[in-house]
């Protein structure tokens, strides 16, 4: 019993050794002139999180912030001998709202305060989807395409020449059924060798959004939707982070160019 005591009375010792060694530590490397400078240099730096933006059952991303990372930017200038500010490191601040554990929302649009847009394509069927891919290409434009299984079981060997967009799985004969979407998801990171993360409505769809949040999928529903006069609709109604789905048609793909 006499032993154990003595054991327990030395485990302590040695916990607070450890703490005051590493408090005496961290007070040396606060009083060091290169922490010093770091800090001096944290507003120039410093970039506030977003919170995502919640309007009912609908969500709006927000933005991570960012600050500076003062151990690994000690670290970097402790080696090089002084301050220099090139070496510092930014780590990034997740906002407390986030789209990331609200799986339960419609994505209606990217951040408000992003300047950009994503075009999103519906495709049920094969007309106009390989003609409508060359165009975009040529003008160098990402977009994201949500492919019904079956559309991607006959153009696999296309769809892995053309990896610059991004795929996800629409449905399967038109049909949500949740081990025949699964397969098809599974199928489609097969060939991209690229995770998915998206499913598609065009209206409020209950079970897609359950189904969607069981394997932690976001469920884009665009800001807006155009079937002609494309380049019309898109000027009257850009704003920051709009999704725009187009639909596959000859309009379509007559006024993408333009």
């Amino acid at each position: 019993m006499k032993n154990i005591k003595i054991l327990i009375i030395g485990i302590i010792l040695i916990i607070i050794s450890f703490y005051f060694t590493n408090e005496t530590l961290n007070y040396i490397k606060e009083q060091d002139p290169i922490m010093k400078e770091i800090k001096k240099n944290k507003n120039k730096y410093q970039l506030k999180s977003e919170n995502a933006e919640i309007i009912g059952n609908n969500i709006i991303p927000g933005k991570k912030g960012k600050t500076i990372d003062y151990n690994k930017s000690y670290s970097k200038m402790k080696r090089y001998g002084s301050f220099n500010e090139t070496m510092t490191v930014l780590k990034e601040v997740e906002p407390t709202i986030s789209i990331e554990n609200n799986y339960d929302k419609y994505l209606i649009r990217g951040n408000r305060n992003n300047r950009s847009i994503a075009l999103v394509f519906s495709i049920t069927e094969e007309h106009n989807f390989k003609e409508i891919i060359n165009i975009l290409e040529k003008k160098q434009v990402p977009a994201t395409f949500f492919i019904d299984g079956t559309i991607l079981e006959n153009n696999t060997s296309f769809i892995k020449k053309h990896l610059s967009h991004e795929y996800e799985i629409l449905s399967y004969q038109e049909s949500y059924h949740p081990s025949f979407f699964k397969t098809s998801i599974s199928f489609l990171e097969s060939i991209t060798k690229q995770d998915t993360k998206y499913c598609y409505t065009e209206e409020d769809n209950e079970d897609l959004l359950k189904l969607c949040q069981r394997i932690n999928h976001h469920t884009i529903k665009p800001t807006i939707k155009i079937n002609k006069y494309l380049y019309k609709k898109t000027k009257n109604n850009i704003t920051n982070g709009i999704i725009i789905s187009l639909e596959n048609n000859n309009y379509i793909k007559k006024e993408l160019s333009l």
